[in-house]
């Protein structure tokens, strides 16, 4: 090696050594990078798990399963109270003492039967003050009427002026009016006197005698002297809901208990609808009769009346426990896509207390959220489990035997 090759080679040992320098430093920031990576990349993948996962544990575990059909009629219980089927207060129509009575409460007596009697002197005295007026009356009427007669004879003859015959003829209508008002006063003098005797206008029961002998009868409503009730047929009044109105139609046939007769059922049939809504309770006001030929009800009595209604539309059966509470009405909780839950609005028909009748705001196939905790939101995300079909509960035998 000559001196020339020698001085060459450290120049280029030189040069070289920067260059590798860079590189080496490239190549461990770039291990540095891979292992810092390698590093991260499962750290932010464990968070996102984790993440995941909590957030998973944090949505309630709900059990769902789809509402069961609805009954092909429904059974309603309300309450409803018995009233007679003629109620009458039975007052005098004219002035006078009581003389006497004949019959006291809880008798019962028949159409046109006498219950009382009332005295009644000023009234005779003003009958025959009215009848003696009255035979004056028809007497100057019939002198009246012959001295026209007369002169309406002789005017013929000319013996008496026109003005003298029509002066009688106007006399004799005048006295003739006279014995018409006169007759007219007399009849409805006549009509009072019938009414010292107070007659039942219906067959009935008294339920209240308010007079006794010798008491002082006014003429009008102002005194109450028998109350009379018809009860061979009784009226029962019922509020139904809005929601069976349409369901109510003639000849509906119901069944009443009472809790004096707890093992009997009285059979009634509904004869008319007041057809209008109570706005105050959104209810219709119905009639129903029973037949009570055995005098075994009375009126003012409470009763139940129970009747079968057929739902307008379809109607579905849920557990009671899926019932969700909240201020602005009776909700149940639904799953929908994304397993996430929806408070549905719904209406509720027959409660049997295990389960309810739906018959508007729920699908049949909805998935029904099964006892929902208290703090279940609109929106919010749960983890579904679905009840096996075999665990499904039947309806109780009090829905099946409708």
């Amino acid at each position: 090696m000559n001196q020339h090759e020698m001085s060459e080679r450290p120049s280029s040992q030189q040069s070289l050594s920067p260059r590798r320098a860079l590189w080496a430093v490239v190549v461990l920031l770039c291990v540095a990078v891979i292992v810092a990576i390698s590093g991260i990349v499962p750290r932010l993948r464990a968070r996102t798990v984790l993440r995941d996962q909590t957030i998973a544990l944090a949505a309630p575990t709900v059990l769902i399963a789809p509402p069961m059909p609805g009954y092909p009629q429904q059974e309603v219980q309300l309450p409803g109270s018995l009233s007679a089927y003629t109620d009458a207060s039975i007052n005098a129509r004219t002035s006078g003492y009581l003389q006497k009575w004949y019959f006291d409460i809880g008798a019962h007596v028949k159409k046109g039967q006498l219950l009382a009697v009332l005295s009644t002197p000023e009234l005779d005295q003003q009958l025959q003050q009215a009848q003696g007026e009255l035979a004056v009356a028809q007497a100057n009427a019939t002198v009246a009427q012959a001295n026209a007669t007369r002169y309406r004879d002789l005017l013929k003859t000319n013996s008496v002026s026109v003005q003298d015959t029509e002066n009688f003829e106007s006399q004799a209508k005048a006295t003739s009016s006279t014995v018409s008002s006169l007759q007219a006063n007399v009849r409805r003098l006549k009509e009072l006197q019938s009414f010292e005797r107070i007659y039942a206008p219906f067959d009935g029961v008294i339920t209240a005698r308010n007079v006794d002998v010798g008491e002082l009868v006014d003429a009008g409503a102002g005194k109450e002297l028998f109350h009379l009730s018809a009860v061979e047929t009784l009226r029962v009044y019922v509020n139904v809901p809005q929601v069976y109105s349409l369901s109510m139609k003639p000849q509906l046939p119901a069944e009443l208990t009472l809790i004096e007769y707890p093992n009997r059922k009285f059979a009634a049939h509904l004869v008319r609808t007041s057809n209008a809504i109570d706005p105050s309770s959104r209810t219709l006001l119905v009639e129903f009769d029973v037949e009570n030929r055995k005098r075994e009800l009375m009126p003012g009595a409470f009763a139940q009346v129970r009747f079968r209604v057929k739902p307008d539309g379809p109607s579905v059966i849920i557990p009671v426990s899926a019932l969700i509470f909240r201020s602005e009405g009776l909700r149940v909780a639904v799953v929908g896509d994304g397993d996430r839950v929806h408070l549905v609005p719904i209406t509720m028909g027959e409660d049997d207390g295990k389960f309810v009748q739906i018959i508007g705001g729920l699908d049949s196939n909805a998935r029904v959220v099964q006892d929902p905790p208290d703090s279940l939101v609109e929106g919010e995300k749960v983890n579904v489990v679905e009840r096996p079909k075999s665990q499904e509960a039947a309806p109780s035998a009090a829905g099946e035997k409708k």
